[in-house]
């Protein structure tokens, strides 16, 4: 791939250990791996390929979206779902989502990474939990592989139907025993556990509500006998969810989580809405992770996850997009900016969060919750995965005195320019990777045969 040089941006926003924030600074890159980060003229003057930002654009780390379900994109804002609570939602959309095809799963994957991507998103995991007809998470790795996007595969899972007691119909369940083989399967097939892997494997069983405590169990082991698999499920989403988990398993979903061994600096949660201050307190001592939804806890009524109980007590936070049909944007940034608005709502403080700690949870912190050790910050020996907003836009104006703080209360609507292990995947504005009127007209078609 060669060298790289970025130079005289306006201002770089390395999110290192010491959160330095350098103006007129750039990066020197070979191949995939940053190996200079600082001012313009501290660094080489050649390169095989040289973008210089002539103090117009802001830099930064790629942002991490830690829970998405790429599908969704297909059914958002249908009209029967719009005023719906998380469990009348799903089985709303449930039906719909019984007609998904390989070709749906591989075309939505592209769309909802395009508007990720160009959102600002670098590395984002995605979890697949439905597999009807020819669908395979296969399908949705060769299309995420081929856009550029770094990829977290959680291999999703529901086993327990409506007449086991669960929610989703039995049409949509699976054996557990071919669960697992499949999961297996898929670990030694793609998961990648090197530094800068572009493509590692999650299992991520959907909820409590969709299986059973043995495949929570067994899920869990499977995934511990792989070095860097990770494991990833819903918990405490809304009072709904308390509520069958105390009903079904006579436990709150923070003790349901520990008695089935999902506690540890290998699991991740999404929501965590309702999660009680003691269970906070053990997800900070196991160093168990959250990836905080806000749109999508707001948009089903959920509630309002506790950021700043979390981050008092040591939680690692993320920021999640969640089920583009439950948001229904796929914008990290914007997710981002919301989680900041809400933690003060929440709180009735100004003084919850502040924009850079913001910033943080969607750089570094969806980082740690991945596992990931070469991503979230620029620094020598870091993959290049960076982004470059342009200042001289509508968001920006009037903020020149704190462009970085302005990111999040301005939020700009799209990166200028974005790198992904060192490939330029958007430059100035346009996504290099894939055709994107082809691909909107692909997705327009496949959702509205999925609908009727």
């Amino acid at each position: 791939m060669g060298t790289l040089l970025v130079k005289h941006s306006h201002t770089l926003v390395t999110m290192d250990d010491e959160r330095r924030e350098i103006r007129d600074g750039g990066l020197f890159i070979q191949d995939n791996v940053i190996q200079q980060v600082g001012a313009t003229e501290g660094l080489p003057a050649i390169a095989d390929d040289i973008l210089d930002l002539k103090g117009r654009h802001i830099v930064l780390p790629g942002l991490v979206n830690t829970h998405h379900h790429f599908y969704q994109t297909l059914t958002r804002a249908v009209p029967a779902a719009q005023n719906c609570d998380l469990f009348t939602w799903l089985q709303t959309l449930y039906p719909l989502w019984a007609n998904l095809t390989s070709e749906a799963i591989y075309a939505s994957a592209q769309m909802a990474a395009a508007e990720l991507m160009l959102s600002g998103c670098t590395t984002a995991s995605d979890h697949l939990y439905i597999f009807p007809n020819d669908c395979t998470l296969d399908d949705e790795i060769r299309g995420v592989q081929e856009i550029g996007l770094r990829f977290h595969a959680s291999r999703g899972s529901m086993s327990v139907g409506e007449s086991q007691g669960g929610l989703p119909p039995d049409r949509l369940v699976e054996a557990e025993a071919s669960i697992l083989k499949d999961s297996q399967r898929l670990i030694e097939t793609y998961h990648n556990n090197s530094r800068h892997s572009m493509v590692r494997l999650v299992l991520a069983p959907c909820s409590p509500f969709s299986v059973s405590p043995d495949l929570m169990r067994e899920s869990a082991a499977l995934a511990r006998s792989y070095p860097g698999v990770r494991l990833h499920t819903h918990l405490a989403e809304n009072q709904s969810d308390v509520d069958y988990s105390l009903e079904k398993f006579g436990l709150r979903p923070g003790d349901y989580a520990e008695s089935l061994g999902w506690l540890g600096h290998d699991v991740w949660h999404a929501h965590c809405v309702q999660l009680n201050d003691a269970a906070i307190q053990k997800f900070a001592h196991t160093h168990t992770g959250v990836a905080h939804c806000p749109c999508s806890n707001m948009r089903l009524a959920s509630g309002i996850a506790p950021v700043r109980k979390l981050l008092t007590a040591g939680v690692p936070v993320g920021i999640g997009v969640d089920g583009a049909a439950s948001n229904d944007a796929t914008h990290l940034l914007q997710e981002a900016r919301t989680a900041f608005l809400l933690a003060r709502v929440r709180d009735q403080s100004a003084a919850a969060i502040t924009a850079r700690e913001t910033l943080e949870l969607a750089t570094r912190g969806g980082a740690q919750v991945l596992g990931r050790d070469d991503i979230g910050y620029l620094a020598p020996g870091m993959s290049a995965d960076f982004i470059a907003f342009n200042l001289d836009t509508p968001a920006f104006v009037g903020s020149h005195h704190d462009v970085v703080a302005a990111l999040i209360f301005c939020q700009p609507t799209a990166v200028d320019y974005s790198f992904i292990n060192g490939k330029r995947v958007i430059d100035q504005g346009r996504l290099t990777t894939v055709e994107l009127e082809r691909l909107i007209e692909t997705c327009n078609r496949l959702a509205v045969a999925l609908v009727q």
